[in-house]
């Protein structure tokens, strides 16, 4: 009951009505001060700011109670308790206006505040309006529209041109363009086809096509995104910490001064001013504000931080470490080089004769080598006698052609000696962290397909942008030295430490922060999750990585572009700068004001006016940030 009042007399309709009369009550006020004749409004039987005291006042009396019976120890005291204590002090005093004016302006930042955080929550809200309420289920042969949360994982769903995707899927039939925007931050389409993946509350734009359930309900991917926006939304940072806590201290300080003044000047005028200029509102406003605003900035662009704290420390981050594998690479094996050992033999035939052998392999090497000749438009024969031995190779006839694909102990098995060009090819590729294939016929070695991980093109920038802001970075990875030099070299990070296990990951990433670096990192697999917790922030790729790492990071990028990586350092650094610059200003108002009225240079109504209107200042400065451009 008194909830629902208190809201229904802090919202806008009734803040504004308080607006009004206190306006009523400050003409004849600034007319005497002008010394002409104003219109009187003595018709009323009550001075007109009497009802901006009981409008803003009542709000303003029920949180500092609510706070005083449920928060614990010193957070008992807030700045609403000290802007009560300022407004009873001027009603004792017969300032009315000055109580309406104190009330009504902390009624007005409130509102500033409900605003500038509900616009830095839209990405939620737009999130939570995407997603979706029914699905098209096809059963026994007919289409039946049901309710999305009636789906079930491997139900099989039919997604028409322009409706929303209901849950994650695998698709089966039909291609299409997939509107992935909402998800990953991407502005153009992504064409999609039978076995890959589509997202739930992403927009079908073209094709109808059939898809599998995969994850649903609350395990789909929107609503485990809709989840780490709540959860941004619902820690604070350790600056807001502190100014509560300096709020809470403040409080009888501004007690204690108050009655040093009155007991000094004799005038209880001077000692309500000081209370009511004394309030640290602006610096409890500062932080979250700005928390709240460069969050929604980041959902816009496909990063959700989980917390101000690790937007804050972001903000202090002075060494990046990155996972290889799916963070600095795509995370998938792509046919490099292919050279042949026979002046007879193109590429393209050495490609279609070894891609032919490998048809029928579950190897990933072998699915590689099929699907970079399945893009090369070549004609693949289907292979007979075909034998695999597990982590050798493979044989099999190809058009009555014996064929061998495997690594060099494969093929010396098969009385197959490798020459001295092929021990060249292979420790040039090698050098460069390649996967070689050898393929041979008939004893003899004829040529070597080499495959490797394929480095983002956005590496190398990132990395560069990275250091240009002071920043170093450090390469962590479970592959070999050879391999983790090479990727290394093309992004440009100097420092490197491969063959690691999960845990060792750990013991470098805590000896960084033991030698005084501020650490994040940057991964995607699961056993990623445990470094990433360690780091001072951790970034999960949120996209292609896995649930643990996400889960286990503070921040995901949701597009899996690293390139955002540079964005998310100045933003976070921003929020820190902007942050400090705010509790500067209100530490600084807040001080001139004190003075001035301790000089009884300002009254309750003036002092309230300047102290107020510094707040809101603070808050704007703050809400800058949602706007402002980083890339």
């Amino acid at each position: 009951m008194f909830k629902k009042i208190n809201d229904f007399l802090a919202g806008p309709p009734m803040t504004i009505a308080a607006g009004v009369f206190l306006l009523l009550d400050l003409v004849p006020y600034v007319a005497a001060e002008l010394g002409v004749r104003a219109p009187s409004f003595q018709l009323l039987p009550f001075d007109p700011a009497w009802v901006t005291v009981v409008i803003c006042g009542i709000p303003l009396l029920y949180l500092a109670v609510w706070r005083v019976i449920h928060n614990p120890g010193i957070s008992k005291i807030s700045s609403a308790l000290l802007i009560c204590i300022a407004m009873f002090a001027a009603i004792a005093i017969g300032d009315l206006f000055a109580a309406g004016e104190v009330a009504f302006i902390m009624a007005i930042g409130a509102l500033l505040e409900e605003a500038t955080t509900n616009r830095a929550k839209k990405g939620l809200k737009q999130l939570i309006r995407l997603a979706p309420t029914q699905g098209r289920r096809i059963r026994d042969g007919r289409e039946e529209l049901i309710p999305a949360e009636e789906i079930c994982r491997g139900d099989v769903l039919r997604i028409l041109p322009g409706e929303t995707i209901p849950v994650d899927g695998t698709i089966l039939r039909g291609e299409t363009s997939v509107d992935q925007s909402i998800m990953t931050g991407e502005s153009l389409p992504v064409d999609k086809g039978a076995g890959e993946e589509v997202f739930c509350g992403t927009l079908n734009r073209f094709g109808a096509i059939d898809i599998s359930a995969t994850q649903v309900g609350e395990d789909s991917s929107l609503q485990k995104l809709i989840r780490m926006v709540q959860e941004a939304e619902s820690r604070q940072a350790p600056m807001q910490r502190i100014a509560d806590r300096v709020a809470s201290w403040l409080v009888p300080v501004a007690l204690l001064i108050a009655v040093a003044a009155w007991l000094f000047s004799g005038n209880i005028v001077t000692a309500v001013t000081v209370l009511v200029v004394f309030c640290p509102c602006a610096l409890v406003l500062a932080t979250p504000t700005a928390i709240m605003a460069a969050i929604g900035q980041a959902t816009r662009h496909g990063v959700i931080i989980k917390s101000g704290e690790a937007l804050e420390k972001m903000g202090k981050v002075d060494t990046i470490a990155f996972d290889k594998t799916g963070t600095l690479t795509y995370g998938r094996l792509e046919v490099s080089d292919i050279i042949s050992f026979s002046s007879a033999l193109s590429e393209r035939e050495l490609l279609r004769l070894a891609a032919s052998a490998e048809g029928k392999s579950e190897h990933p090497l072998g699915r590689a080598i099929v699907a970079r000749a399945r893009e090369e438009g070549l004609s693949l024969t289907d292979s007979e006698h075909f034998r695999m031995d597990a982590g050798k190779g493979i044989s099999a006839s190809v058009s009555g052609r014996r064929l061998l694909c495997g690594n060099e102990k494969f093929l010396f098995e098969h009385g197959v000696a490798a020459g001295a060009d092929v021990h060249t090819a292979l420790e040039t590729l090698r050098a460069q962290g390649k996967a070689s294939v050898l393929v041979a016929e008939d004893g003899v070695c004829i040529g070597v397909i080499a495959l490797s991980d394929v480095l983002r093109p956005e590496a190398r920038d990132m990395v560069s942008r990275l250091r240009a802001m002071h920043t170093d970075t450090v390469l962590l990875t479970g592959d070999n030295e050879t391999t983790a030099h090479y990727f290394a070299a093309q992004a440009g990070i100097e420092q490197v430490r491969a063959g690691l296990l999960p845990e060792e990951k750990v013991q470098q990433v805590q000896s960084l922060r033991d030698a005084g670096r501020t650490v994040c990192m940057i991964g995607d697999g699961v056993n990623d999750a445990p470094a990433l917790k360690t780091a001072d922030v951790g970034v999960a790729m949120g996209s292609m990585g896995s649930d643990i790492a996400v889960e286990a990071a503070d921040i995901a990028l949701m597009s899996d572009d690293i390139a955002k990586i540079p964005y998310l350092k100045r933003l976070s650094n921003a929020t820190v700068n902007t942050i400090r610059l705010s509790i500067t200003l209100s530490m600084a108002i807040n001080f001139a004001a004190i003075v001035l009225s301790l000089l009884e240079l300002l009254n309750p109504t003036t002092g309230a006016l300047v102290h107020n209107a510094g707040s809101c200042f603070v808050v704007l400065i703050a809400a800058l940030l949602y706007d402002r451009k980083f890339e």
